[in-house]
């Protein structure tokens, strides 16, 4: 046993592996099984997520399979690129793309041709191009640093600390309380605390960073490395002085970009003779190599129960991870953290004078200021002056804040084809905004993967919050510089799809999660599959999903956190509610607002449809109707009208693919056949929607379906896209500085809206 640090610590012995070696026919076939088809059924589908999985645990159990399983992939991909099949292409190459980071060892022709394959992504259109791109960058550096991706992947997930690399990475899966219940919620809990380090294997931070060094010389040296001789070597020594000299190494080959092969074979040869030395056996050189399975993440558990918990265990992780100097004392409670930052919150002062005490008119240069004295020089300078320049005491302004907020979106300048400052387009941004801004991003060493489970609730919940986290930071930075904030989402529903009646259609509690299983088919067999299994999952025994080291939920979770890296922009919109007293209130809302007039809802149905059959003119509550008419050219009209209705339904999020524009849809309910303006149960596309009740009647309004979030007594509701809130800090600071034109300066740059990224396997495909 070694001692480092003052921590003993022992790896485990190499055992040999009691998984079979699988031959490359069954890996075809289970291959074959996992891909999405058009003709699959719902149940398929639901099988699908298990089986990607039962597939990758063939890998992880036994090495000899993942080299197999690449060469299958390989053989698979140029298949589907000879016949253009590109409904499989993707889910092939993020397939191909996890197998690899696990594989110890690639020869360099394999290598070479998922290069070739991914560079010739390059010319189809989005978003093929951009995930082509992507990764033809990962093999790039993979092929001339072998083992980067893995190491870099446990450094950063399992915050590993180091010299050379400082990027750290911390999951938060959040789970909605009315949805995760009971054994639900304990289940879910119980397995993702299954993946934790401590529960694993791997019991302390040294064994992840033997399994680092392990991985990384097998990758490198190849059949050279005798896996058995290397694993007792770390055993008998202490790992994490060679741990760090392999983590120097092969950063430093890629900033170098790889282009000297060869002495980072000799430097990590030299490493590997140092660790084998004294435990030599039979086997001079070669030998199979030894699997390193790729753990999963650290994930910290959360019951969704206030809306601040999150910026504040975000503000903690951030405290305890970090060496800068923070705001927040260490004594401080985290619990008056929002109630501190307002307090501090300053306004600065516009000057026009330059603030050096030589350059003051005459008339201020008075003994009784309070201007610091300038210090005595005995060489003059700058002529006549015998005193240095010295600025007065005062607040060093730093480079406007909303700078960087504005460059977690993409430019809004031209969004397929329509320039200009436009309140919605056409089609719903998808992919990397970072190659549509023409600022460069902020390097930030810190990254928040916020998983949230349940339905369109907690969306909305999350939208809230994201929201005034913007709207803080924007007064004053805290959480934005520090961390990269990545949001992933996962439908749970808690209930079965219900129906209103014959006339309306289904109402889908995980409309979001619909949509995006619609726009990615690889995200609707591995993620919406798993929300929907999830209820049986959870509730199932331990022994029933096989050893507690391999929970199903939690490698689903981390398979799709690895792999979706394509987000998909969602729009956030702001709503203005007035009530009977007078009084305003402000929201936002990410999918659906539901408005019913009491008065006319609390009459029975069928007296409802009989007086709409004798008086059709005499059905629903009278209420003015303000709304600017989107048109697919683009030329927005506004209209206003009266109109009579039991109940408004607007909805965010289209629920079939040829409607799908983003923008608003109001559906007016119960309207009366005879109408001269509008057509009967009508919907109206629209940005900005205003609704008035009149004739003393209230309206009683509903967000993304929270009844936590449901306003009574209200007199009228005005809907209209969410700015950005460094948008509009960074117009008053134009508006003060200069006077003229509205878009001069940064805000021509900047995008106007609050989208909320929500990241998928491979976006929208059309």
């Amino acid at each position: 046993m070694a001692h480092c640090h003052g921590l003993s610590w022992q790896s485990p012995e190499p055992k040999a592996t009691n998984y079979p070696i699988v031959p490359e026919k069954e890996l075809y076939r289970s291959l074959q099984a996992i891909l999405p088809k058009e003709t699959d059924l719902q149940d398929t589908l639901n099988r699908a997520g298990m089986l990607r999985w039962t597939l990758h645990q063939k890998v992880k159990n036994n090495p000899a399979n993942s080299l197999s399983l690449v060469w299958v992939l390989v053989k698979e991909l140029e298949k589907a690129e000879r016949f253009d099949n590109r409904g499989i292409i993707l889910p092939l190459l993020h397939t191909i793309m996890y197998a690899i980071v696990q594989t110890a060892h690639i020869p360099d022709e394999l290598y070479k041709r998922v290069y070739d394959i991914c560079k010739r992504l390059l010319i189809l259109p989005h978003p093929y191009c951009a995930i082509g791109l992507s990764y033809t960058r990962q093999i790039k550096a993979e092929r001339s640093v072998p083992g980067l991706r893995y190491q870099r992947m446990v450094v950063a997930e399992q915050g590993l600390k180091n010299d050379y690399y400082p990027c750290q990475e911390r999951v938060f899966v959040l789970a909605d309380p009315d949805v995760f219940t009971g054994a639900m919620a304990e289940g879910l809990k119980r397995d993702i605390k299954a993946s934790n380090s401590e529960y694993e294997d791997f019991v302390s931070p040294y064994d992840h960073m033997c399994s680092v060094v392990q991985h990384t010389l097998q990758a490198v040296l190849g059949e050279e490395c005798n896996a058995a001789e290397l694993a007792r070597g770390l055993q008998a020594t202490c790992v994490e002085p060679h741990f760090q000299e392999v983590l120097a190494t092969v950063e430093q080959s890629a900033e170098a970009g790889g282009r000297d092969r060869g002495l980072l074979s000799s430097r990590l040869q030299q490493l590997y003779d140092k660790i084998v030395t004294g435990v030599k056996s039979e086997c001079v050189s070669g030998g199979s190599l030894h699997d390193c399975p790729l753990p999963n993440p650290e994930m910290s558990f959360h019951m969704w129960t206030n809306d601040f918990d999150l910026w504040r265990e975000l503000g903690r992780w951030l405290r305890s991870s970090s060496t800068d100097h923070f705001s927040l004392s260490q004594d401080q409670d985290d619990g008056d953290m929002d109630e501190m930052r307002v307090s501090e919150a300053r306004h600065s002062v516009l000057s026009n004078d330059s603030g050096i005490v030589g350059d003051l008119p005459p008339g201020l240069d008075s003994p009784n200021m309070s201007f610091p004295e300038p210090p005595v020089s005995s060489t003059p300078a700058f002529g006549k002056r015998d005193s240095k320049l010295s600025r007065r005491g005062g607040m060093k302004m730093k480079p406007t804040h909303p700078i960087v907020l504005m460059q977690e979106t993409p430019d809004s300048r031209e969004r397929n084809g329509r320039r200009g400052s436009l309140p919605f387009s056409l089609q719903r941004r998808t992919g990397n905004g970072a190659t549509q801004n023409p600022f460069p991003k902020m390097q930030r060493n810190s990254t928040a993967r916020i998983v949230v489970m349940g339905d369109d609730r907690v969306l909305g919940r999350l939208a809230e919050a994201y929201y005034y986290l913007r709207k803080r930071e924007a007064r004053r930075l805290f959480l934005t510089v520090r961390a990269n904030l990545q949001f992933y989402y996962i439908p749970v529903c808690s209930a079965p799809v219900s129906h209103d009646n014959k006339h309306q259609s289904v109402r889908i509690p995980c409309t979001v999660g619909s949509y995006l299983g619609r726009a990615d088919p690889w995200y609707n067999c591995n993620v919406k599959s798993l929300g929907a299994t999830l209820p049986q999952l959870t509730t199932m025994q331990p022994t029933t999903l096989g050893k507690p080291k391999e929970p199903f939920v939690s490698d689903a979770i981390s398979y799709y956190l690895r792999a979706g890296q394509q987000p998909v922009y969602f729009t956030i919109y702001s709503v203005k509610i007035i009530c009977t007293s007078n009084s305003l209130v402000e929201d936002v809302f990410l999918t659906h607002v539901e408005l019913v007039f009491p008065d006319f809802h609390l009459i029975p149905k069928s007296l409802r449809e009989k007086q709409r059959k004798s008086a059709g003119d005499m059905c629903g509550a009278v209420a003015t109707l303000c709304y600017k008419e989107a048109k697919l050219s683009g030329r927005d009209t506004n209209r206003a009208m009266p109109v009579r209705t039991s109940a408004v339904q607007i909805d965010a999020i289209p629920a079939k693919d040829d409607e799908d524009v983003n923008c608003l849809t109001v559906t007016l309910k119960d309207q009366p056949a005879k109408t001269k303006n509008i057509s009967p149960n009508p919907k109206i596309r629209t940005s900005e929607v205003k609704i008035c009740a009149m004739g003393g009647q209230s309206i009683t309004v509903t967000l993304d379906r929270d009844c936590r979030r449901t306003y009574k007594h209200v007199q009228s509701i005005e809907i209209f896209p969410c700015v950005d809130p460094s948008y509009s800090v960074q117009k008053t600071f134009q508006s003060k500085v200069a006077v003229g034109d509205e878009k001069s300066g940064l805000s021509k740059y900047m995008n106007k809206g609050l989208p909320l990224p929500i990241n998928t396997f491979s976006g929208i495909i059309s």
